[in-house]
């Protein structure tokens, strides 16, 4: 591959790479960091790519560890408060940009494994195969389909107590 068909790349996976970023950290400057250092990493290692074809998978797959890479060195810095606080899903969650309330659904998504998490995000919102996200997770087409399926379950039971305490304070 070269360089002008890597910036293609880049350039047509640049959603993908910050929902899955954004699926795996908190912070927008976070998200920003790990794509703009997995692209730089994805470039430096350019030559290490065998078949042009799974491009996209490789490139996706570096990101994930940068953001794994990024959230392991955040959780070490952050202090006990602050992770109390972005564990409290009625306080909304804290980002380093300031306080910020999201929706159901992001933050149940939050609190499911990062496994599931990801395998969610590549299947529903960037519309990966499950062979496609079971070579970016490096594991089989079985568990990404155990994965996609307890992700749901527990989705659907966090946004089931969403909505009961919803509906309990405004009793």
């Amino acid at each position: 591959m070269d360089k002008e068909n890597f910036a293609q790349l880049v350039w047509e996976s640049r959603d993908t790479m910050y929902r899955v970023a954004k699926s795996i950290l908190y912070s927008e400057a976070d998200c920003e960091d790990a794509v703009s250092q997995a692209i730089v990493n994805g470039f430096s290692r350019l030559s290490s790519l065998k078949k042009d074809e799974y491009a996209r998978t490789w490139l996706i797959r570096i990101e994930i560890r940068e953001c794994c890479k990024l959230y392991r060195l955040r959780r070490r810095e952050e202090s006990y408060e602050t992770y109390e606080q972005k564990q409290d899903s009625r306080q909304g969650f804290v980002l380093d940009c300031g306080k910020e309330e999201y929706s159901d659904l992001y933050q149940a998504m939050l609190k499911l494994p990062l496994e599931y998490r990801v395998a969610l995000v590549l299947y529903y919102l960037d519309g990966y195969s499950i062979k496609e996200i079971a070579q970016i997770q490096k594991t089989t087409a079985g568990t990404v389909k155990s994965r996609l399926s307890r992700g749901r379950q527990k989705l659907k039971k966090l946004l089931t107590e969403y909505q009961e305490e919803e509906s309990y304070e405004k009793s």
